[in-house]
């Protein structure tokens, strides 16, 4: 699928249906979160979560004190959905992108990809760090 038409999809997807209506709405993300927090994460820990959109990590992210989250997804509709849900949110970067075209600007400590599987299978990569 093209740049174009799979941002188009998404866009279509995001403005015609609300984020409970589609199949892998999850209103208490747990799986994602239980991976996560395999990793403990500290408050400075950098975290980026792959087609995010209008999906609720990045809530409980925030309100477990992280402050380095950044959320990216092809489709602006549904970051707009998640960043109308959290208001002004300091600690969250909202990215609209292509991963398959992103350059990212830094390094993740945690790299949260859950969109990238049509199975709902839950991706999470840590970067290795020495831990006293």
């Amino acid at each position: 699928m093209k740049d174009v038409s799979r941002r188009a999809h998404w866009e279509n997807v995001y403005t015609t249906k609300s984020e409970n209506e589609v199949s892998w709405f999850q209103e208490n993300p747990a799986p994602s979160l239980e991976l996560i927090d395999l990793a403990q994460p500290t408050p400075e820990t950098t975290i980026v979560d792959i087609g995010g959109g209008a999906s609720r990590p990045v809530d409980s992210l925030v309100a477990r004190g992280l402050r380095q989250v950044t959320v990216l997804d092809v489709s602006e509709a549904a970051l707009a959905t998640a960043k109308t849900r959290l208001g002004d949110e300091p600690n969250v970067h909202w990215v609209a992108a292509d991963v398959t075209q992103w350059k990212p600007p830094q390094t993740y400590d945690i790299w949260h990809d859950r969109a990238a599987s049509t199975s709902s299978r839950t991706t999470v990569t840590v970067r290795p760090t020495s831990r006293a």
